[in-house]
């Protein structure tokens, strides 16, 4: 029975709980592998080590008294803006001073989310061959590249602040093009943006996707999927370096010629007063993302 429960398949801890926690888990676990309760000599499969809360510099400690009371700001903001605020602060594994003046922030962006959502809830429409317009496919794109975003920092990188900040600039992009969209893609862009914006704000979620027409609770529903055919963009963005400096970028097809892409490269305004009157000696290439030149 005992074996049932063994290997752990994550355990997540600050750096105090290294000579307790892991320790001590280790000897119990040898000492029930000798014993012939369970085969793993190890307790733990993965170890991630999230950083410490400081306040003033100092980390946070209920014998320094030095904690915040989260009610506050609770009865304020709600829980949801609370947890925005702690996961978009710092990236897990590094040190988080704490500091409320980015609450307000993550408040606003929730009323964004929310006023989109019910805004064009009545919109969404069930088809099964849409025809799309620029804007529909622009949408899209950007849609497809956020669950793709974040569904590869769950999967592996647990860098939550940086995919609330896709989840910010995805819908910049839905507000940019809201009064353009037909209404074929609303109702995919309403439900995967709710489903995306659950882990993190999960009451606001359940609201929405109550709103959206659904019954069952959006904790339940399966995670949301993206196709790379509609994240690829149309367009490559190539970057442009003189002797190892950004200087330009380039919008091109995809399978852009190299001598092409040589071409555009040593003609752009931008990178022309850094090559004038030296003599090209090499071009480094790399397809659809750099051109390095080399002048001297």
């Amino acid at each position: 029975m005992v074996a049932n429960w063994f290997p752990i398949d994550q355990y997540i801890g600050g750096v105090t709980h290294a000579i307790l926690h892991l320790i001590y888990s280790r000897f119990w676990t040898k000492v029930m592998r000798d014993i012939g309760l369970i085969q793993n000599p190890e307790p733990i499969k993965n170890l991630f080590t999230q950083g410490m809360v400081l306040k003033d510099g100092s980390a946070m400690s209920k014998s320094k008294g030095n904690v915040v009371d989260p009610d506050e700001m609770i009865a304020k903001y709600g829980a949801d803006t609370c947890r925005l605020y702690v996961l978009f602060a710092a990236p897990p594994e590094k040190d988080m001073d704490w500091n409320e003046s980015s609450v307000e922030g993550q408040f606003r962006f929730l009323g964004r989310v929310f006023r989109f959502v019910t805004r064009n809830a009545d919109r969404a429409v069930a088809t099964d061959s849409a025809i799309y317009n620029e804007a529909d496919r622009q949408a899209l794109r950007k849609l497809h590249q956020t669950v793709r975003k974040i569904t590869n920092d769950f999967d592996s990188r647990w860098h939550f602040n940086t995919s609330i900040a896709s989840l910010m600039e995805l819908l910049n992009e839905l507000y940019a093009l809201e009064g353009k969209l037909s209404p074929a893609p609303v109702g995919e862009i309403l439900e995967k943006l709710t489903l995306m914006v659950a882990p993190f704000a999960p009451y606001t979620a359940q609201e929405l996707w109550s709103i959206l027409g659904h019954k069952t609770p959006a904790f339940r529903e399966t995670w949301p999927t993206f196709e790379e055919a509609l994240a690829k963009e149309d367009m490559a963005d190539v970057i442009v370096q003189v002797n190892g400096k950004l200087r330009a970028h380039l919008s091109v097809a995809f399978g852009t010629s190299q001598d092409e892409l040589k071409g555009l490269a040593v003609a752009h305004e931008k990178v022309q007063p850094f090559i004038a009157g030296k003599e090209v000696v090499n071009v480094i290439l790399v397809p659809d993302k750099l051109v390095n030149i080399v002048a001297k």
